[in-house]
């Protein structure tokens, strides 16, 4: 017997500019759709040279995944604890392998590439991150991200002038990125990956505990041992492929997520703190702000999006790392002094809008929306019977709904954002925990992308 939820709601369109008239609307989910998969899988693949150009390789079979069982239905109602341990179970039995669609580009960069080029790359094939790849070497060299790209900015701004930024960064090569961030003071990102037929649990625990958003799948060539990216996991990937192939179990995740405290919410600043800080911990911005207060809140407290809100605290917009890429990427460095009001008239067109959500809406609403809306974060938000509906309340990023769902008995490594102490335990672990994974048979799943 299934019981409805509460559904999470968004802004009625997408958009550059807020509009004032514009209130979220709930959203119903939608019916899980069942496809037939094939054992055997293939992945497109496309990797760049150092000299940006892009070249086709031949499709890479997928091999089969752990998973034995179909998705589970369960017998009968469940407790919202006992739901999370029927997902846990869940993702013990698949592998990333499962995740992906049938067939999806995969863009690799030469740590030899310049960053312009990289970015015009990026922009290009519409990705955010890519896997880097050391030639000289023959292995898998980390991930460029845009995250990458507001250090770079950070560095400019606090050692060299914008003036010459442009031409630095016209021969900047990927390579040197890791040097700068150092000079900032940037904790180095881990070089973690994960085998593609390890439990998705494993990556998931791998994910929580670097603070990181994507994970790169790093498999075996078995002719010459050498490294293969096979692809990149990210949480929304799993996070999306939980939510379509297990709604028989989410549906009894009823808890509310303030209740469940999962997210940021704003609350009064503790003694030492700035009491004029109105959304403390939240980081804010206004249309006044420019752009380049807000990247320095990107690179300072390692976050990619930050609520726009106006002088009552109604969320009007949100400004994320990828409007900043879209700036660089076009040369405009002197626009980074335009006030976000005028930095938002060059957005992308694509911009999908401010999802939000009320701290009522339970924990099966928000998957019922990661189902059907590309969601990289959720903005909570006051409902229509509070006093000032639409004011701030809370963030809610992907990181929190995975964690928890895996558990709050992970640990997260207390050294920074990819510290690279817990880079090295993961390897440690993961090499203790690896087993043979080959010759499994494959039971299907919806994919992330379906």
């Amino acid at each position: 017997m299934s019981t409805p939820a509460p559904t999470a709601s968004q802004p009625a369109g997408p958009g550059p500019a807020p509009s004032s008239s514009s209130q979220p609307t709930p959203i119903s989910p939608v019916a899980n759709i069942a496809r037939a998969a094939s054992v055997s899988r293939s992945t497109s693949t496309r990797r760049t040279s150092a000299s940006g150009g892009v070249s086709g390789g031949a499709g890479v079979v997928r091999r089969p995944s752990r998973a034995t069982h179909p998705p589970m239905v369960p017998p009968k109602p469940l407790t919202h604890e006992e739901a999370l341990e029927a997902l846990r179970a869940f993702l013990k039995e698949r592998s990333s392998y499962d995740v992906f669609p049938v067939s999806f580009r995969l863009i690799v960069l030469d740590t030899q590439l310049k960053v312009k080029k990289a970015l015009d790359v990026m922009l290009l094939y519409g990705v955010v991150s890519a896997p880097l790849w050391n030639t000289e070497t023959a292995k898998f060299a980390g991930m460029f991200t845009v995250q990458d790209v507001i250090h770079l900015i950070q560095y400019y701004y606090h050692t060299s002038s914008w003036e010459g930024a442009a031409a630095d960064v016209e021969q900047i090569r990927l390579q040197s990125i890791r040097d700068i961030e150092k000079n900032i003071a940037v904790p180095p990102p881990p070089l973690l990956s994960v085998h593609p037929l390890r439990p998705l649990y494993d990556a998931c625990r791998f994910l929580i505990r670097t603070h990181a958003r994507r994970l790169p799948l790093i498999d075996k060539d078995p002719q010459t041992d050498a490294e293969v990216v096979i692809s990149v996991l990210t949480q929304y990937r799993v996070l999306k492929f939980i939510a379509m192939n297990c709604r028989d179990i989410t549906q009894y995740l009823t808890a509310s997520v303030q209740e469940l405290g999962i997210g940021t919410y704003v609350s009064a600043p503790p003694d030492g703190e700035d009491k004029a800080k109105l959304f403390y911990p939240i980081a804010t911005a206004t249309l006044q702000t420019t752009v380049f207060d807000v990247v320095h809140m990107f690179s300072e407290q390692g976050i990619s999006a930050v609520p726009i809100v106006d002088e009552n605290g109604k969320v009007l917009n949100l400004y994320e790392t990828v409007d900043v890429i879209t700036l660089v990427r076009n040369g405009a460095y002197q626009s980074l002094d335009l006030t976000i009001a005028q930095a938002l008239k060059q957005r992308a067109l694509d911009f999908p809008g401010v999802v939000t959500c009320s701290p009522k809406d339970s924990l099966s609403a928000v998957f019922s929306l990661i189902k059907i809306r590309r969601v990289h974060r959720l903005v909570v938000v006051a409902g229509q019977d509070d006093p000032q509906p639409g004011r701030l309340v809370g963030v809610i990023s992907l990181s929190d709904i995975m964690r928890a769902l895996i558990g709050q008995e992970v640990p997260i490594g207390g050294s920074g954002i990819g510290a690279e102490s817990v880079d090295k335990a993961l390897r440690e672990e993961a090499a203790e925990t690896a087993t043979p994974a080959e010759g499994v048979p494959f039971s299907p799943g919806q994919s992330a992308d379906s």
